[in-house]
């Protein structure tokens, strides 16, 4: 992503995790740690998704540090793919090893916002959770448990109007009975093609908020 990008070999219930690490702009203090989880590995999904990088320029660009890694069975990553149970396990394990403590960001695009989502159920109240960014989140075949009721004024929920891989009508179905707010990008589909900007603009302004 940029010259000072550093590869990270992390070590995870399934064996190594290959994972990547960006810092801020240089003479700036990071304002914590935030690991960004990727689409679905058996659909190509790595942490070199165009979302995924989005998530973490946004981060950047207001200070962060930003975690991006592979889940199991993907590239140097090792393992099988264990439909998000283990993948929750690989988030945690990275955040323990790169964000042990201080403040810590969660995010994650579409299979990995499911990911995420599963992650915080452990995080929350034990881990000082800033930030949640939810992007294009799978909650359509196996809906994932609701948030802490208490972390929504943290949380963004993009989604594509158009998306035709998660319905916005079941991100709706799952944010309704929590009175979650949903941030819908109009004529955005899943992937976000040529919203990019528009995509870490909206992340970059719930990064500055409060």
């Amino acid at each position: 992503m940029n010259p000072r990008t550093e590869k990270l070999s992390l070590h995870g219930a399934a064996g190594v995790i290959e994972a990547l690490r960006d810092a801020p702009v240089a003479g700036t203090v990071s304002q914590g740690v935030a690991v960004i989880a990727h689409p679905h590995p058996l659909f190509g999904g790595t942490m070199d998704n165009k979302v995924v990088q989005t998530l973490a320029r946004a981060f950047i660009g207001a200070g962060w540090t930003a975690v991006r890694f592979n889940f199991r069975g993907v590239a140097a990553s090792e393992g099988v793919h264990d439909e998000g149970r283990g993948e929750a396990e690989d988030m945690l394990a990275v955040v323990q090893q790169v964000a042990a403590d201080g403040p810590l960001a969660i995010a994650g695009f579409s299979f990995g916002a499911f990911v995420a989502i599963n992650a915080l159920q452990s995080l929350w109240g034990a881990r000082d959770v800033q930030r949640i960014a939810l992007v294009g989140p799978s909650v359509e075949r196996v809906p994932p448990p609701p948030l802490p009721a208490d972390s929504h004024e943290r949380v963004l929920v993009v989604h594509g109007e158009q998306d035709d891989t998660v319905s916005l009508a079941a991100v709706m179905d799952w944010s309704r009975p929590q009175s979650l707010p949903v941030t819908v990008v109009p004529g955005g589909g899943h992937f976000f093609h040529g919203q990019l900007p528009l995509l870490k603009n909206l992340v970059a302004r719930h990064l500055r908020a409060g």
